[in-house]
């Protein structure tokens, strides 16, 4: 006969925070966000801690390379997608590992036979002012001047003029060698009053632009998440078919952490992918796994080697697997059984594996009810597909901007090695959904705006990091009606006239 849990399979919906005491210390300016990333034994610090409890997922209409940096920039980290080929997935590592910060490689760039109309349809296409020209029209070809919008007025000049009778050349502009640092970038834009400094390689190959407005962006953000190098931390997604080819290249490329991607965890092809990274490289290579929903399927990927695991099974706003396969376990339910199995675990062996909640989070509480409920960060997929920095199409429906979103197991990525049982190299039938998101704005206002209500219910129950948070947090059910009591009810909103609530 099969085996029937005898508690009901809850989601981070039907829970609420009771809140505790609160000192006057409590206040959400001293909140300490930083938690491991990966296992430590008792008494050692891990080798990577996050300054902020947020990963993004590992799926094509999330984590590329300008998301990885933005994240980083926030003290999170992303995992490079891995439904794609080896190299392309390692040059997308090597990119967001090779950027420097404050450093910026041009996105708007014309060749010197290239016309006004040109210019005004870049600046249309990506909002930047600054192009630079070079002798091929790319990012690092041979710098022969700069265009901005102090060299030229729409209303008097033919759209045809050509961009080499406008533009400031070169040996009029201020320049710097490839060598130079940051510091010694912004002291050249003050000592000339710049707005942007070009670096050019000992050929006047184009490298980077620095920009003034820079420097207030850098001094901006205390939490960026950076190797002994003071580059950025990145990760990247793996999985259990090509993981003897996959892995060495996505290390050659700077990967600090890898996680093997895969709808469900309790495997031997998880186990095989694990022994394969410790029989190779010790504990030097940090690698997650899972996904998992309760103890066992813990303790076996603990006992595999996992740096840390991922918990949630269907829960995606794109999933379907439970839907379609009948698996998976309510998110709140099965976090909470895993985090306890974590808590036992780390008392028996002194071995403390950290447990990423991945899947189930709708608004921004669920985050704060899924830290309370043990997890030392989250996986989010949904959340940061709706941002600038996301490699989807922002598109306009009904007069609403939206971002494409996809799931992993949808026809549209077509992502077998995340479903794979070892059959065929093909995806049979579909586990996610080809969606649609509302548009949101950039990553860092909304991580900031998250994770400030974060702390603030951290105060309400008396915790200034998340350690303590897990042990005061006092966790209550909620019956159906008292989750529309917590909603505006019985009242008339009124419509401002900006349209919103």
């Amino acid at each position: 006969m099969a085996y029937y849990f005898k508690e009901t399979s809850h989601t981070f919906n039907e829970y609420l925070l009771v809140p505790g005491y609160s000192s006057s210390e409590c206040r959400p300016e001293n909140v300490c966000l930083k938690t491991p990333l990966v296992k430590f034994k008792k008494g050692e610090k891990p080798a990577i801690s996050l300054n902020i409890p947020l990963t993004s997922a590992i799926m094509q209409s999330v984590s590329g390379e300008r998301l990885a940096i933005a994240l980083a920039t926030e003290g999170g980290i992303s995992f490079i997608y891995g439904s794609q080929s080896i190299d392309d997935e390692a040059n997308m590592v090597k990119r967001a590992k090779s950027y420097k910060a404050g450093f910026v490689l041009s996105d708007s760039n014309v060749m010197p036979t290239g016309t006004l109309a040109d210019i005004i349809e870049l600046k249309d296409r990506t909002g930047h002012s600054t192009v630079a020209v070079t002798s091929d029209g790319s990012a690092n070809g041979k710098l022969l001047g700069i265009v901005t919008s102090r060299d030229y007025r729409v209303s008097r000049m033919n759209p045809d003029t050509l961009v080499s009778d406008f533009m400031t050349p070169l040996n009029k502009l201020v320049i710097a060698d490839e060598n130079t640092s940051l510091k010694e970038a912004n002291d050249l834009i003050w000592d000339n009053k710049l707005n942007s400094l070009p670096i050019v390689d000992k050929n006047g190959n184009l490298k980077y632009f620095v920009f003034r407005k820079d420097y207030d962006t850098h001094k901006e953000n205390p939490n960026e998440l950076l190797d002994a190098n003071k580059r950025f931390l990145v990760g990247a997604g793996i999985n259990t078919r090509d993981y003897e080819e996959r892995v060495p290249a996505l290390i050659d490329a700077g990967a600090d952490v890898l996680c093997i991607d895969s709808s469900e965890g309790f495997s031997e092809w998880q186990e095989k992918t694990l022994t394969f990274i410790r029989n190779t490289y010790g504990d030097t290579v940090k690698v997650g796994a899972g996904n998992v929903v309760d103890k066992e399927g813990f303790l076996f990927l603990a006992n595999a080697g996992a740096d840390f695991v991922k918990v949630g099974i269907g829960g995606g706003s794109i999933c379907i697997t439970r839907e379609t396969k009948g698996i998976g376990r309510g998110q709140a339910t099965a976090l909470i059984d895993v985090c306890a199995a974590r808590d036992e675990y780390y008392k028996e062996t002194g071995i403390y594996v950290p447990v990423c909640s991945d899947g189930g989070i709708v608004h921004d509480h669920h985050m704060t009810l899924a830290l309370a409920m043990g997890a030392d960060f989250l996986m989010l997929g949904r959340y940061f597909a709706r941002f600038d920095e996301s490699p989807t199409n922002k598109i306009s429906i009904g007069g609403n901007y939206y971002k494409e979103y996809w799931g992993e197991g949808s026809n549209r990525a077509r992502n077998w090695q995340r479903y794979d049982l070892g059959g065929d190299k093909k995806l049979h039938f579909e586990e996610g959904v080809d969606s649609y998101v509302p548009y949101a704005g950039s990553l860092k206002d909304n991580v900031r705006l998250s994770l400030s209500k974060v702390s603030s219910t951290m105060c309400n129950c008396g915790a200034l990091n998340l350690e303590d948070f897990r042990s005061k947090a006092k966790l209550t059910l909620v019956s159906a009606t008292s989750i529309v009591e917590g909603g505006a009810h019985d009242v008339i909103q009124k419509e401002t006239s900006l349209g919103t609530k």
